[in-house]
Formats: C-alpha cells, structure tokens, sequence
C-alpha cells in the first residue's frame, strides 16, 4: 500500500530524513516511533505532500507520489492528521466534517461548508452521511458544539473524524493521544480498531509507547533520520539499539 524508498530530506544540509526505506501492507497497522527530532513528523509531511523529498521515491498502491500536491495525494486516498488541533474554533464539529468531506463529495469547498445545491434528495443523502461519520467516530453527543468548546480528546478526536470523512484508504496519524486522557486513550484504541476492520492502512506516530505496543502489530524505529530498527513490539522492546537510542536502560 504504501513504501518509501531510500528517501532523504535536508534542511539546510543536516539530514532529517536520511536513506529511509520501509512498507506497509493493505490493512496494517504500524507505529513509527523514535526520540525527539529523530524526523517522524518530517516523514509523514513527505509522505502526505506537505514536503517533497530531495532524494527517494515514495509509492502508494503502486503509483510514484514524490513531489505531489497534497490535493493530489489525498484524492488518491492518503489523509493525514496533524500534532497540533487543525480547527476553526467557531465552527461546530458538524461544520468541520462538512468541510473536509469536499473531497470525497466532489463538492466545492463553500457549497459544502453552505449546503447549497438544487437536488434536495442528495444534501440529505449527504448530511445522513456526515451524521454517520459523526456517530461511528463517536462523538455524536458534540455534533453542535463549536471546536472552541470541546475538551482536548475530542479535538483530537475530531482530527481523526476529518481525515476519515475523505474516504481514505490509508490514514496517517500525527500523535492523535497527545493531551488525551487515560479514558480517552481507550476510546482511541478502540477507534483505530475500527477503522482498521474498515481495512484502512494506518501509520501511526506517537510519543506514548504503551498506546504503540498494545494496538501495532509491527512497529518502525527511527533515530535521527534513519530507520534503526523495525519488528514486532517485543522485538523492538529487546533490540540493544532501540533501548541504547530511544527506550533508555
């Protein structure tokens, strides 16, 4: 589904990302993880188009994406979320979905931020969907309740809800648990579960290894760019390396 091949990125000469290769299967889950700057979210900014690589290709269901726009890769059905809460603090959770579904719609972005159309059957058809959404992330009970509002779970919560509303066959997930709750970190096991039963590919970045080790049935190492290791995750629990570079003694 997805494979970075001997991919490099530069800033200002240091290597963020250096020779990096690895895959991922149709319906798989995998965590990325690695210490602080050790260039995750640089990866996911090359894979998603946010970036483009200096050196490498990148291959998503077989078709050559280096260099593509982020409109192109996620019409292609590659969605991402980001670190930060990506919301518009006075629209509700509903409008959010409204929006980011455009894509899969086919819909201008103001029409459907508006619901303006002449065929009545479809803007119902349309909204049933959004609710469905809504429902099967489950946060039906904030449908109406503007971003500002909401408790940090369910902003991040409501990130993941965007990037699923286009309809993706691959999700990549910037550190979805960050700020979240014990509960709320449940509740987000539960939702990758789901998703992947959806047979949505994830690669999943985030700083809370228990979360990585107990949903990823593989898990990709990084350490300044490189990939340093990748396995199940009591292989990478047990790899010297992993432990001397990430895990610490």
């Amino acid at each position: 589904m997805l494979e970075l091949n001997n991919v490099y990125k530069y800033f200002s000469g240091v290597k963020a990302v250096d020779g990096l290769s690895f895959f991922i299967k149709a319906g798989e889950l995998v965590g990325l993880i690695g210490p602080n700057g050790a260039g995750k979210t640089t990866v996911l900014n090359l894979i998603s188009g946010m970036l483009k690589p200096d050196k490498g290709k990148i291959l998503f269901n077989s078709k050559d994406i280096t260099g593509k726009s982020i409109q192109d890769i996620a019409k292609l059905g590659l969605t991402r979320t980001f670190q930060q809460n990506m919301l518009f603090n006075e629209l509700t959770c509903q409008e959010h979905v409204r929006l980011s579904s455009y894509l899969f719609e086919k819909r201008g972005i103001l029409q459907s931020a508006l619901s303006l159309g002449n065929n009545t059957q479809k803007e119902e058809d349309y909204f049933k969907r959004i609710n469905e959404i809504i429902d099967f992330m489950g946060i039906e009970k904030y449908s109406s309740v503007i971003a500002d509002s909401l408790p940090q779970g369910i902003k991040r919560t409501l990130g993941v809800t965007m990037a699923y509303s286009m309809n993706p066959k691959f999700l990549l997930l910037d550190e979805p648990a960050a700020g979240m709750s014990f509960q709320e970190i449940d509740n987000l096991k539960l939702l990758i579960n789901r998703l992947i039963q959806k047979n949505i590919s994830i690669l999943l970045v985030e700083h809370n290894v228990k979360l990585i080790m107990d949903i990823c049935k593989r898990i990709i190492v990084v350490s300044n760019g490189k990939l340093i290791a990748q396995g199940t995750p009591s292989q990478v629990l047990n790899n010297q390396i992993v432990i001397k570079n990430y895990l610490g003694e």
